[in-house]
């Protein structure tokens, strides 16, 4: 993607970071867990590789088309998935958001010359703009802490759907809104750098 190089280092890092998180998410005894972790790990890694700063490494011209082919298999696995579950509308938006970016970036004169701005279609990406802006607000308003009384009754559900006992890493339930966040302010990111 265009911009500087120390904030896109930065984006990389948050990508990464989420990616291999989704990784240990994918160790889940929840099936519709693993699954979605799996997708999450896929655009976490997919958004960091993306997120590499032109002026560091510029991505070969068959890179954007293979982006564009892995996400397109991915937001066709996610409208699979949206039948029997709404989250995966969201994984749906957001690998054609990656889609679009990538045929953005592929078709981009600037991509060769590290220009700043000036790819993609101004409406589409206003729309993903403000859909993912939006979904940030939305999930970072569910990390903060609910009232003590709310917080046990959910903590007990989380318990009582993981088998009992402490749920491991993969099975936190904020731990997974907060990569889905991370991701979110990610694709914010790299849409504003378009």
């Amino acid at each position: 993607m265009h911009g500087p190089a120390s904030p896109g280092w930065l984006l990389v890092a948050l990508c990464a970071a989420t990616g291999a998180y989704c990784l240990l998410r994918m160790r889940s005894p929840v099936e519709e867990q693993r699954r979605a972790a799996g997708g999450e790990a896929l655009m976490g890694f997919g958004m960091a590789a993306m997120a590499v700063p032109a002026a560091v490494f510029t991505q070969p011209a068959w890179a954007w088309p293979l982006y564009a082919g892995v996400f397109g298999a991915a937001a066709v696995r996610a409208l699979w998935g949206a039948r029997t579950s709404p989250h995966h509308l969201h994984h749906l938006v957001g690998a054609s958001a990656m889609v679009y970016m990538s045929v953005s970036m592929a078709l981009s004169p600037g991509t060769h010359h590290h220009a700043h701005g000036g790819s993609g279609v101004p409406l589409v990406t206003g729309v993903l703009l403000l859909y993912f802006a939006g979904y940030v607000l939305l999930t970072g308003a569910r990390l903060v802490p609910a009232p003590v009384g709310r917080q046990d009754a959910q903590s007990t559900q989380g318990t009582v759907a993981t088998g009992g006992g402490h749920p491991g890493w993969g099975d936190r339930p904020e731990l997974a809104r907060a990569c889905r966040l991370s991701m979110g302010m990610a694709m914010v990111a790299m849409l504003l750098t378009m």
